[in-house]
């Protein structure tokens, strides 16, 4: 298997994981079926959506694959009958939440890059791809989304797509730079897991009356 057919191998796992955590999600605000399918599919492909969208990049990844949308909703509705053994596979599934960030930074990056635009949105192309999804989860079930809880998050995104871009601007082998830069973010995702590295965070609670 060649990088290329890995990196599309990762992402269709890290659409499954990602729809069936959201499931978890809205079954934790009491959703009905539709809304457990429909907030899988959103937190899974709503990253690549809102990316593509801000650039003009038409058709949306979904709707010129269709099969992205049975695979999410599908995973989504699996997760209804097999819920009750999830609590079991909780750091599975933080590993592949880390997998899957990493993985559509690349993606964005790539795809920005491809559209010629500059590296600063080349990067923030990433970090959307990676990240927006969760936040769309997170709005949608009335909960502070994890990127603004001060974990590494959307840290890890961004370290991830200025490593790629950054190797690729010193020439080195696209295979390896992407390869490297996977593993740095996967890494630096699951040691802020471990150690619970986080962001410094703001706090404010002063009255102004």
């Amino acid at each position: 298997m060649n990088p290329a057919e890995l990196l599309h191998a990762l992402y269709l796992v890290a659409i499954v994981a990602e729809a069936m955590t959201a499931a978890l999600a809205a079954g934790r605000r009491q959703m009905d079926w539709f809304g457990v399918a429909l907030l899988g599919a959103i937190t899974a492909l709503g990253g690549g959506s809102v990316r593509d969208v801000l650039l003009g990049r038409y058709p949306l990844s979904w709707v010129e694959n269709p099969h992205l949308l049975l695979i999410t909703c599908g995973a989504a509705l699996a997760t209804i009958v097999i819920a009750h053994h999830m609590r079991h596979l909780r750091r599975v599934f933080l590993f592949l939440d880390a997998v899957g960030l990493v993985v559509f930074t690349i993606i964005g990056c790539n795809i920005a890059a491809g559209l010629g635009l500059p590296v600063v949105i080349v990067i923030a192309s990433g970090m959307i791809t990676g990240c927006v999804g969760g936040v769309l989860r997170d709005v949608l079930c009335a909960d502070v989304p994890l990127l603004f809880r001060a974990e590494l998050y959307a840290t890890v995104s961004i370290v991830t797509g200025a490593s790629y871009v950054g190797g690729q601007w010193l020439g080195l082998p696209h295979d390896s730079v992407m390869l490297g830069s996977m593993l740095i973010g996967l890494a630096l995702r699951l040691l802020a897991l471990r150690f619970g590295w986080s962001m410094p965070k703001f706090v404010y609670t002063e009255s102004l009356h």
